[in-house]
């Protein structure tokens, strides 16, 4: 019967009831032809789903598929086969995507079930079925180019047996290449690209794909995108029966662009890299909206280069500037915190003059947070020039000193801090420690002071969000109470958070 088995037998095969077993049965039978089994074992890739299944390739619980026909076969025999089919899949694969005909829905793509059946042969069982590494090579090679090819629309078909995605990542580095080049002005599913490049690509398609990510956010960024879409934008409006005037329109034109380039930002972010870093910070530095400075430093997390003068000199200007509003600074000061204290400390320690006493008190959190205990006296020494405080600020240093990790401990300095020969911020600070930590037993060591007279550095005049108060009491007897010393700032503060703790925080960790 074997002899009597044609092309034909093969291609009619696919279509019928029993046609998958008798594909079978030719590709797993040596009394037939090699080119007929290879022909038989194509015929089992192009065989459409049954069921929503791809029997041809996967097979059934009763019936084996391509792969499992494949491992049944003696190393030499599939061997022999799966030579011959690797050109066959690499041919079909090379074929264009069927074009859409004016009006009328996009064929379907028939490269699929080649892509699919190339993956399986490489990746089943641990790549079984594929011991040749000059067949690997090829297939592999035609994986990445068959991805690169109509990505965005093959990256959606649900069909597939294996997504884009998957092969992508089974190729590793070698798969995401050419990404890059996909990664132009008006791409679809650029975010996916980036987050493809950023998991698997090596430091020179990244930096590719930072290079292509700032001409997009370019694009976007520029007047002539604007112009673009304006027909868009109004005939969306048109659809939806609204007549905005000229100011609403381009509000609603400041919108879009507005999102498009912060989805960009994102792609910057997780790709990383020289070229948007740059991107990034000159656009943070320089432009106007306030939001999108912001969305540029946020995208910039993790991605400063310590090695770069000019990274360092530029998030530090921002964070200085006299016209950064507080929330691009709140920003430029978390990135500087990322940086290496020895880089930055000085330039912090510049910001504790500044009018703004919250610009001070996110630097002083910043020092704080990278320094050790051996440390904490040049802190002092510069907290000790301040002449303006709001009263967050003592509370939150005491809470950070105790936090602070090194040779000595916290608790062991603090003492020395709060005598009468420092500065007044510094014994606040001091006292702060006490406030945030302290417990009953420790309430020795403040209550002396309550009777101090010094006057506490107030707020600069006109300061937003400054005051010297604290409650005192609880329920309905509780009292707000002016602080102007250090005096009442240990009975009115101090005190009263330390009479509700049994014993210190640190204690309380130790189970004391």
């Amino acid at each position: 019967m074997g002899c009597r088995t044609t092309n034909d037998d093969i291609d009619r095969w696919t279509t019928t009831a029993q046609g998958p077993r008798k594909l079978v049965a030719v590709l797993t039978h040596d009394k037939y032809p090699t080119e007929l089994r290879v022909e038989a074992a194509m015929g089992m890739v192009r065989m459409k789903a049954r069921g929503g299944r791809r029997i041809g390739i996967l097979g059934q619980d009763d019936q084996p598929g391509l792969v499992g026909a494949l491992e049944s076969l003696p190393p030499a025999s599939r061997e022999k086969i799966v030579t011959r089919m690797v050109p066959k899949l690499e041919e079909e694969m090379k074929k264009a995507p069927p074009k859409a005909q004016a009006g009328q829905p996009a064929p379907a793509d028939p490269s699929f079930e080649f892509k699919d059946a190339a993956f399986a042969l490489l990746t089943h069982n641990e790549g079984v079925l594929m011991q040749n590494d000059e067949n690997k090579k090829r297939l592999r090679a035609a994986l990445a180019e068959w991805s690169m090819t109509n990505f965005a629309e093959r990256l959606e078909e649900s069909s597939q047996l294996y997504g884009v995605e998957q092969v992508l990542r089974e190729l590793g580095a070698e798969g995401v290449v050419r990404l890059p080049e996909q990664m132009v002005p008006g791409a679809k599913k650029l975010d996916r690209m980036a987050d493809l490049v950023s998991e698997i690509g090596d430091t020179k398609t990244k930096e590719a794909a930072s290079q292509a990510l700032v001409v997009v956010a370019k694009d976007i960024a520029s007047d002539h995108w604007i112009k673009q879409k304006e027909p868009l934008v109004d005939a969306a409006n048109k659809a939806s029966k609204l007549n905005p005037t000229p100011e609403q329109f381009k509000a609603q034109l400041d919108q879009y662009q507005e999102e498009e380039l912060l989805r960009v930002f994102a792609s910057m972010k997780k790709v990383g890299q020289a070229p948007a870093v740059d991107f990034l910070l000159d656009f943070a530095k320089t432009d106007k909206n306030e939001k999108r400075r912001a969305a540029a430093l946020a995208a910039l997390e993790g991605n400063l280069d310590k090695n770069k003068p000019n990274h360092v000199a530029t998030i530090l200007d921002i964070a200085a500037g006299t016209d950064t509003p507080d929330t691009v600074r709140d920003l430029a000061l978390k990135r500087v915190g990322e940086l290496p204290r020895k880089l930055v400390v000085d330039r912090l320690y510049g910001l504790f003059s500044n009018d703004n006493w919250k610009i001070r008190w996110v630097a002083a959190e910043l020092v704080l947070k990278m320094s050790e205990t051996s440390q904490l006296g040049e802190f002092m020494g510069k907290l000790g020039a301040v002449r303006h405080m709001a009263i967050t600020e003592p509370l939150r240093y005491g809470a950070l000193i105790g936090e602070m990790k090194g040779k000595d401990k916290p608790e062991s300095l603090v003492a020395k801090y709060m005598e009468r020969n420092q500065a007044t911020p510094v014994r606040l600070s001091a006292l702060g420690y006490y406030y945030e930590w302290g417990g009953k037993p420790d309430l020795g060591k403040v209550e002396g002071l309550i009777g101090d007279r010094d006057k506490v550095p107030g707020c600069k005049e006109g300061a937003a969000d400054c005051e010297w108060q604290c409650a005192v009491g609880e329920g309905k007897s509780q009292e707000i109470k002016d602080v102007k010393t250090v005096g009442e700032f240990v009975q009115y503060c101090v005190k009263p958070a330390m009479e509700k703790r049994p014993v210190g925080k640190k204690d309380e960790t130790k189970g004391k």
